[in-house]
């Protein structure tokens, strides 16, 4: 009984992935255009909250609506939220005090500053330190 259920199991399994399988090429496409849409979104609400913020305001209000989010859809949606929003934003006099110059390889020492930052806003994760590698990058771009 139990072998005859497990095959039975197996059977649907293999049907399913052959069906999925079959029509990736449109799942794919779909996919896309939904990310490419919702990213758009963020980038629009982004630019429009930077229009009337500093840089600092961006970074916080993009940490905020983060929460504790960890999908990947979640992390590239908010940098891109937040790229948009620092081009448009007023600048802050200390946005970049402190912070370390970006690097490819990131450093013992900016793997630190990263993980303090987070937990100091009682977050973790990698979603928080993209955001804050962004700050990074843009401290240094912006020199």
């Amino acid at each position: 009984m139990i072998k005859k259920l497990l095959w039975v199991l197996l059977a649907i399994l293999v049907i399913a992935a052959l069906i999925f399988y079959s029509n990736k090429d449109q799942w794919l496409q779909e996919f896309n255009q939904e990310r490419q849409q919702q990213q758009s979104e963020y980038i629009a609400r982004g630019k429009l909250f930077g229009d009337t913020a500093n840089q600092q305001q961006c970074l916080d209000k993009s940490l905020e609506q983060l929460g504790n989010c960890f999908s990947y859809g979640c992390t590239l949606d908010h940098g891109a939220y937040l790229r948009s929003c620092l081009q448009n934003a007023q600048p802050s006099a200390s946005f970049c005090k402190g912070v370390p110059a970006y690097q490819t390889k990131a450093s013992q020492a900016d793997k630190q500053w990263l993980k303090d930052n987070c937990w100091n806003r009682n977050l973790n994760g990698e979603s928080c330190r993209f955001l804050f590698k962004q700050q990074m990058n843009f401290c240094s771009v912006n020199k």
